[in-house]
């Protein structure tokens, strides 16, 4: 928007103060653009800063996010398929991708290098001067009309811009390795949130069987209790086994809304997107593992991407240390510079004057430093350094990998036992329930037999979901540690 400012004489009869108005207008549209646009640090320190640029960005942030939304399909979805959702909407892997074309353009930029330089110019003058000559002075104008290229070329520089490229094409093999180790990350995430809202929907089945039971016995002890055969102290213990059953309940709904929240944050969907899953018993899973601790780690070894980061930074390091190294030798470079001219002069007294021709400079240009006080020496050993400590991060991290794997192992191996405990434990404790509540109701066990059983049935029903799920997360992180999720032909560690 343009304001037009104007500021009037005084007409006659026009007082002072009426003559000073524009002026003050004026200074006051100034100050107030002043204050509308200046920017200051919090004025105390006991109170948190506010200002309305809170509310600009906060707008300019809402047209960065890409609001994605999960297709309608009419049928629950597998970890497959949101896994393939979640590659495409999560902005981390769209982060890790511009992170990787961002390092090609730096490669590209360092090839560059191999090329000469050229650039045009022109350039137009007029230059006037008083020559003296004896007593007098003699005005010159000389007008000046200038074409030039500059060619520029670096013949040899002992490996410098060889070592830079090298440098940069390691970095863009990292940063696409950490784009791989991105999607990796992801695919386990959402494993996780699935699998946990799997064990979630399923303690929630229990929680209700459970509660179910709980009423069931508070039932009998009530129809007991009106029979004359049971006492007071029986039916409240049974009414507090059943608040107990629902408060349980109600702690599992609870978790589960939130696994909803971690499942849709990471397929990229608002937190309060409703995902519907695959019941536990739709989803297959193995029996064992056939392949052995040492071949999951040789695998582990050959493709975990962060692994790979690490052998690519020690690519750079060498490149960067071969830079260092070619400062102690001469650069030479070939210069050319054709200009073609124009120019016209004037004299006092005199006619005008041309000429043009086509001027220039061609050079070698041999540079060495001779001493620069141990820079060169000291970049060359700092060089050296960071070869050393990119090799000891691969060290470091193989060892991080062989232990992640035994651990992921050694995990699922006690979850595929654990399965088959939960599993006998389940029948056993549904067996005494219901031997417990019959032989109850026939007057042979007490009330404390009965609620004593009920909770053990209930604790085998949830651990029983929990194991199942377990195995599922088992083979889900070991897959995660031994990079199998990411590979085109993924291996499945079961027979």
């Amino acid at each position: 928007m343009t304001r037009s400012i104007f500021i009037a004489g005084r007409s006659k009869g026009e007082s002072p103060s009426t003559k000073r108005r524009p002026f003050l207008s004026l200074v006051a549209t100034i100050f107030s653009f002043t204050s509308l646009y200046a920017q200051s640090p919090p004025a105390s320190p006991n109170r948190p800063w506010h200002s309305p640029e809170e509310q600009n960005l906060a707008q300019e942030g809402k047209r960065y996010r890409q609001n994605a939304l999960l297709p309608p399909s009419g049928k629950a979805w597998s970890p497959a398929e949101l896994i393939d959702f979640a590659e495409s909407h999560n902005p981390a892997t769209r982060v890790s991708w511009q992170n990787a074309i961002a390092r090609g353009e730096e490669l590209g930029i360092a090839r560059s290098e191999l090329f000469p330089l050229l650039s045009a110019a022109v350039m137009s003058g007029v230059e006037r001067d008083e020559v003296p000559l004896g007593t007098r002075f003699y005005r010159f104008t000389i007008p000046t009309v200038q074409a030039s290229l500059d060619l520029s070329y670096t013949i040899f520089d002992f490996g410098a811009r060889r070592g830079r490229i090298d440098a940069e094409r390691a970095r863009l093999l990292a940063a696409n390795f950490a784009f791989n180790d991105v999607h990796r990350n992801l695919i386990f995430q959402v494993q996780q949130a699935y699998y946990r809202l799997l064990n979630a929907s399923g303690q929630e089945a229990a929680a209700r069987a459970s509660l179910e039971n709980s009423e069931q016995v508070q039932q009998a002890a009530e129809a007991r209790l009106q029979n004359g055969l049971a006492t007071l102290p029986d039916v409240l213990e049974a009414r507090s086994a059943t608040a107990q059953a629902q408060y349980d309940l109600q702690a599992v709904l609870g978790e589960e809304q939130i696994v909803r929240g971690d499942l849709a944050s990471a397929l990229g969907l608002p937190a309060a997107t409703l995902v519907p899953i695959q019941p536990l018993d739709e989803i297959p899973t193995p029996e064992s593992i056939s392949e052995t601790i040492q071949q999951v780690i040789e695998r582990a070894l050959g493709q975990r991407p962060d692994l790979q980061t690490e052998a690519a930074n020690v690519r750079a390091a060498n490149a960067e240390r071969r830079e260092a190294r070619s400062a102690f030798y001469p650069d030479l470079t070939f210069q050319a510079q054709p200009a073609a001219e124009s120019l016209y002069v004037q004299q006092q007294t005199l006619p005008w004057g041309h000429t043009a021709d086509l001027a220039g400079s061609l050079a070698l240009h041999l540079k060495w430093t001779v001493f620069d006080g141990g820079a060169r020496r000291s970049r060359l050993a700092q060089a050296e350094a960071d070869v050393r400590e990119s090799e000891a991060r691969v060290d470091a991290v193989s060892n991080r990998i062989e232990d992640d794997v035994w651990t992921a192992y050694a995990t699922l191996t006690t979850a595929f036992h654990q399965r088959e405990a939960a599993t006998a434990l389940l029948t056993a404790a549904t067996q005494s329930y219901n031997s417990s509540l019959e032989s109850y109701n026939y007057g042979v066990r007490n009330l404390l037999d009965v609620t004593a059983a009920q909770k053990v049935l209930a604790g085998a029903r949830s651990a029983d979901v929990l194991a199942r799920t377990q195995v599922l997360t088992a083979l889900a992180d070991l897959a995660y540690r031994a990079a199998d999720s990411i590979q085109t032909n993924t291996r499945t560690p079961h027979q």
